[in-house]
């Protein structure tokens, strides 16, 4: 067994976030091939997050100040994502694969988050 601390994780800022990747792939504080694990801060710090899709995810929001998730849509683009829901602390989101989405946050506002995936490399292949 490996113990982690968050505090002790190496925290990447990447367009839209800063990324802790705790499990995972190639990066990340401890290696998995079946799963990935890891906290995301989206706050004015690294800029505001460009809609995406991706795999199956589960996140749990563990922290927000007038934080929001836009969400909707399987197409090429996201289009169809709905109008901002007002995230609060302890909500679990359960996002279908490829389901477009973005966190945001309103003036001096911010979303920290857990996020876990059922594979190991989802972000060793995004770059």
């Amino acid at each position: 067994m490996k113990v982690l601390r968050r505090g002790e994780v190496e925290k990447r800022l990447l367009p839209g976030r800063a990324l802790q990747l705790v499990v995972g792939g190639e990066g990340a504080a401890s290696s998995s091939r079946a799963m990935t694990m890891g906290f995301a801060h989206y706050s004015a710090e690294s800029g505001r997050m460009e809609p995406h899709r991706h795999a199956e995810e589960v996140v749990l929001i563990l922290r927000c100040n007038n934080g929001w998730i836009r969400f909707g849509g399987f197409g090429e683009r996201p289009e169809e994502m709905r109008e901002p829901f007002a995230l609060e602390e302890g909500m679990i989101l359960h996002i279908p694969e490829s389901e477009w989405h973005v966190f945001g946050y309103e003036e001096n506002g911010y979303v920290d988050i857990a996020f876990f995936y059922g594979q190991g490399d989802i972000y060793s292949k995004r770059k």
